[in-house]
């Protein structure tokens, strides 16, 4: 038998309960654990007047931003739209059926004041990692470090001269806080190196062709991560570039040693922390295991001995030469002693006598178009030996493992977080966006590996 049709019928009073429509093993109710804003308003109080009208809920905002970070949503409108629609949604930001759902805008003018000059998001970050730390994830024993480039929000086929700069006539936000970090090593003093194109939009961005493709603008997103459980304990943004991003690895491990007392035993990476500057402040000023391939350079490709072939002798202060001859700082000794002369690149430079490579019968092998044969070494060399010989272990091979955390990472980043482009523009839109995708996926770390109650 066919059933009545069934005819939409209004119905005066509803009885009717968010919390038994989403169901008790859906995502969001294991995220929601960890989600705590209890201090959010109080931190916020100083940024908003005493009179006016009431203002959205800090509260409500944030959650929703989380929202759209662990679920992957980049659109704010469609965050919105998402919202609206979906009871799981609604229930994680706390808001009834009846409830109305906030406009998009409303996100960017709070963005713009009161949430980044406040430092909500650094806090809300520090706070979802404090909660990692109290649950057991973070050994603090070793972490990984690595960049990762994300395409700016801007037209990457229009660029204007870099020698030539910004015309003065152009002036937006992102121009403002590009201006601002001029004088910042991780952004404006980076490099002296004047970058070919800068971006008219966004010149925070920075033009790169570090992925050996096509070069176009980008920052870099910096993480620091606990190798046990693969925990990000930090985040920082960077213009593409190496000694930024170095530079953005020794803010990271002292800012991580002062807010939580962690201090890693060994740091990972890949060469491009493996500079002589870098390897030397990891070793002689924090004491830390430099897990990272050696950048070095040494190695003649001529046929030529390298450097490795001369014996080094530290009690001496000088190299010997396949046939035995010395390389020394100078070649006469002085009443006063002095200081090694060290070039602009941190290195010294050994030098052998003129008579005795002129005399010698591998000079072929060694200087054939020098009169005579010199070395550099650099200052922090005995560093460099420490991560040599790292690099001969077994612990070496097992953090060569490891630092494929990192780099899982940052493709979850991309494919489920959907950061694969920026989003938000300028140095404060980067540091927003990276801090607010760092802290989701640690919630969703959390909501994986810490079980529910029963």
């Amino acid at each position: 038998m066919m059933g009545p049709r069934q005819v939409a019928q209004g119905a005066l009073f509803y009885e009717f309960s968010i919390e038994d429509y989403v169901p008790k093993d859906h995502p969001l109710r294991a995220i929601d654990r960890f989600v705590d804003l209890s201090d959010v308003r109080p931190l916020l109080a100083p940024y908003y007047s005493e009179g006016g009208r009431p203002s959205i809920d800090p509260e409500l905002m944030i959650r929703m931003l989380l929202l759209g970070y662990c679920q992957g949503i980049r659109s704010e409108r469609r965050l919105c739209e998402e919202v609206h629609l979906n009871l799981a949604y609604r229930w994680f930001c706390k808001l009834d059926l009846i409830d109305p759902v906030p406009d998009h805008s409303t996100f960017s003018k709070n963005r713009y004041g009161r949430f980044r000059d406040s430092g909500i998001f650094r806090h809300l970050f520090e706070k979802v990692l404090q909660r990692c730390i109290d649950e057991g994830l973070v050994g603090g024993e070793g972490f990984g470090v690595d960049a990762s480039l994300i395409p700016a929000n801007a037209n990457q086929t229009r660029g204007i001269d870099g020698k030539e700069g910004l015309p003065p006539e152009l002036t937006s936000q992102a121009i403002d806080e590009y201006l601002a970090t001029l004088d910042d090593a991780a952004f404006g003093a980076a490099t002296k190196v004047v970058p070919k194109y800068i971006s008219p939009v966004d010149p925070g961005a920075r033009w790169t062709g570090a992925d050996g493709g096509a070069a176009y603008f980008a920052y870099s997103t910096n993480y620091m991560v606990d190798l046990d459980n693969a925990v990000i304990v930090d985040v920082e943004p960077t213009v593409p570039i190496r000694p930024a991003e170095t530079l953005a690895a020794r803010r990271m491990i002292d800012r991580i040693h002062n807010k939580f007392g962690l201090f890693p035993k060994k740091l990972v990476g890949d060469t491009g922390y493996g500079s002589a500057e870098m390897l030397g402040w990891l070793v002689e000023e924090r004491g830390i295991e430099p897990h990272i391939p050696v950048w070095d350079k040494s190695k003649r490709t001529d046929g030529t001995f390298s450097r490795e072939d001369f014996a080094y002798d530290k009690a001496a202060d000088q190299y010997t030469c396949p046939s035995g001859n010395t390389l020394q700082r100078y070649r006469r000794n002085f009443t006063n002693p002095r200081l090694p002369k060290v070039s602009k690149d941190g290195t010294v430079k050994y030098r052998a006598a003129k008579q005795n490579c002129s005399q010698c019968a591998l000079k072929t092998k060694c200087c054939p178009n020098q009169p005579a044969r010199a070395v550099t070494r650099s200052v922090h060399e005995e560093a460099r030996d420490v991560a040599r010989a790292i690099r001969d272990t077994d612990a070496y091979m097992t953090s060569f493992i490891q630092r494929r955390k990192v780099e899982m990472l940052f493709a979850h980043l991309k494919r489920y977080i959907g950061v694969s482009t920026m989003r938000l523009r300028g140095p404060k839109g980067a540091t927003e966006q990276f801090q607010l995708a760092a802290t989701a996926q640690n919630l969703r770390k959390l909501a994986k590996m810490v079980p529910q109650p029963v």
